[in-house]
């Protein structure tokens, strides 16, 4: 390996990971725990990009090494201003290119061990992909499977909270999966970013135990879920949940009590059903919604929308859904939820011999 580069392997071995792309590309994805140190901000990295294009190559680096300078200088004032001569930082950019490869040059000059790594942040994500993949076909996938109200993110909370390995996709993609699964104020993840967190819990999991996980369909909102991952879910042993009706609306309207904080958003969602149901139907739902009468409204997305598409889809989608262990109850309480954790956890799913 040559003095100064690093590979993706190494990224544990150093005391800081620098990201040197701009803001936005920051923003998109990037290593976690990186901090971000731009060498050229946004702008300036379209303006010597143009330069490139339409001027000359030697021109593009005499002005962006300037402005290069110009930043490097300011962050060695500021954020690396106090950090020890033994501090070893790992740097990326795009490729591992200049960018990083410039900051390098300088952090070496003042006395750091400074490194880059090789390949930069493109090399991250082929190994990202790559892991996410891998990590797929050997965890011991367990799928809680049950129509919506089951409660199936707390039981996974309260799976968590004994102990065992939990992967939340919904919390990852910050979405709660449904039509109306959009969380007020909070922005989804794109989909690289998802993609980098997924790989970072993934590859947290102990391979021997298994790995609790909800039954999803391939997106989240916006999010698409890696096809390996979704073959491995649907391969995998199930849980069932089946609580009453009475139980899962009680606690629909307790878990999505502020949709009637905002009725045009709640409308807007409801219109997204209109190639699914009659004008009725939705009209209906529109007016109820208006009145804030969520109990009837959600009863009649339950009976009409969400459990006609559960019976439709479960039984297709996971293999194993029609022999899987039933988990009863008409109590979806913190106390009920917490009971289910506990049976499933009796019931000793995916403790068997890996196949």
């Amino acid at each position: 390996m040559r003095k100064g580069v690093a590979t993706v392997a190494q990224l544990s071995s150093f005391d800081e990971i620098i990201d040197a792309r701009t803001s936005a590309e920051f923003a998109e994805d990037h290593i976690p725990g990186a901090i971000n140190l731009p060498v050229l901000d946004n702008q300036q990295r379209i303006i010597v990009g143009t330069l490139y294009k339409q001027v000359s190559a030697f021109e593009a680096r005499r002005v962006g090494g300037a402005m290069v300078a110009e930043n490097i200088a300011r962050h060695l004032a500021g954020h690396l201003a106090d950090k020890p001569k033994n501090w070893r930082p790992l740097l990326y950019c795009w490729r591992g290119g200049m960018r990083s490869g410039s900051f390098v040059t300088w952090m070496r000059m003042v006395g750091w061990d400074a490194c880059q790594l090789e390949g930069g942040y493109k090399t991250y994500r082929n190994h990202v992909i790559e892991g996410v993949g891998g990590l797929a076909s050997v965890l011991r996938f367990v799928v809680l499977c049950g129509p919506t109200g089951s409660a199936k993110t707390r039981v996974l909370e309260a799976l968590a909270g004994r102990g065992a390995q939990v992967l939340d996709l919904e919390a990852l993609a910050q979405h709660k999966g449904s039509v109306l699964g959009a969380i007020p104020g909070t922005e989804q993840p794109g989909q690289k970013a998802f993609e980098t967190l997924l790989h970072h819990a993934m590859r947290g999991f102990d391979a021997g135990r298994p790995v609790f996980v909800e039954a999803e369909s391939r997106k989240i909102g916006r999010i698409q879920l890696p096809e390996a991952l979704v073959r491995a879910m649907r391969a995998a042993p199930c849980a069932v949940l089946e609580a009453s009706r009475d139980a899962r609306l009680a606690f629909l309207v307790r878990d999505y009590a502020y949709l009637g904080d905002d009725v045009g958003a709640l409308q807007a969602r409801l219109e997204r059903l209109k190639e699914l149901q009659s004008k009725e139907t939705i009209s209906r739902w529109l007016a109820l919604a208006e009145a804030r009468a969520l109990p009837q409204l959600f009863g009649e997305l339950m009976d009409l929308h969400y459990d006609p598409l559960y019976r439709r889809s479960q039984a297709s989608h996971f293999s194993a859904f029609t022999s899987a262990p039933r988990f009863i109850t008409d109590d979806l309480s913190a106390a009920g939820i917490a009971r289910l954790a506990e049976d499933i956890l009796v019931a000793r799913l995916g403790e068997g011999p890996a196949g």
